[in-house]
């Protein structure tokens, strides 16, 4: 399963901008490495007007609305890391980003692996602090 994350789908350093221009890129990114369709932006927006994905230990894990899974074309996953925090709104700030396409019951394995490696603030610290190679080993040798 290790084309579930590419190493050109993590990107370091990144400045702080708007939660909608964070979900553009996200949705970018999956779209093209072919993960998803170009409309699955859409679903992924639609989910924050639903349900804010700030899921705490400064992460977000942006994924799309249950009716657009049709737009995901295979189980792929992106990370943004912002080292000085991003606004998520109502007064959520993350600084690790993780943008999930999944395929079926993937989406849910994906979830989980994720919650477990980003279960405490120091986790989600060490992550923030490495290179690529660091998180891409983490995320592929953990799905």
């Amino acid at each position: 399963m290790n084309t579930i994350l590419r190493k050109e789908n993590i990107i370091l350093n990144c400045p702080k901008k708007a939660k909608k221009e964070v979900l553009e890129d996200v949705g970018r990114m999956l779209y093209e490495s072919g993960y998803t369709t170009e409309k699955y932006t859409e679903a992924l927006m639609k989910k924050e007007t639903i349900f804010n994905t700030a899921i705490g230990n400064d992460v977000a894990i942006p994924h799309g609305v249950e009716e657009m899974r049709g737009e995901i074309l295979k189980s792929g996953i992106v990370v943004l890391v912002f080292p000085d925090g991003t606004d998520w709104d109502d007064g959520n700030v993350v600084k690790l980003v993780i943008g999930i396409a999944g395929v079926g019951n993937e989406h849910v394995e994906i979830l989980s692996n994720i919650a477990c490696l980003c279960s405490d603030e120091e986790s989600v610290a060490k992550i923030t602090r490495m290179n690529v190679d660091e998180i891409y080993e983490l995320f592929t040798t953990n799905q």
